[in-house]
């Protein structure tokens, strides 16, 4: 029988190998996820933590308010520590996910990081 090792080396080149052939590099999120080696729950809770800020900048949409800083410093304060904050942004937006709300906090985590 084959060590489990060797087995799990060969699992990974093969995953390796199915992502290049179905184009992850046009899925940023994704590909992060995979370079981050975030589990699923992790990544469960970026998906709660987006859909929560979202709903509030909907809310706050509906209200007239224009400053979303405050729901850009809870996400970056809340996303998972692996995760560079910017990057995850513009990765999320890049995908097509919760586009106009990552659209908004990337042009003000541009601005903040000057």
């Amino acid at each position: 029988m084959e060590p489990l090792e060797a087995r799990v080396r060969r699992l990974e080149y093969y995953i390796e190998l199915a992502l290049d052939a179905n184009g992850v590099h046009k899925k940023p999120f994704f590909e992060m996820v995979i370079q981050h080696e975030l589990e699923k729950e992790e990544v469960a809770a970026i998906y709660k933590l987006c859909e929560e800020v979202y709903e509030r900048y909907v809310q706050q949409k509906k209200e007239g308010l224009v400053n979303y800083m405050p729901l850009l410093t809870h996400f970056v304060g809340m996303l998972n520590i692996k995760l560079p904050p910017h990057q995850t942004i513009q990765a999320l937006w890049e995908q097509g996910m919760y586009t106009d709300l990552m659209k908004e906090l990337f042009m003000l985590s541009s601005q903040v990081r000057g």
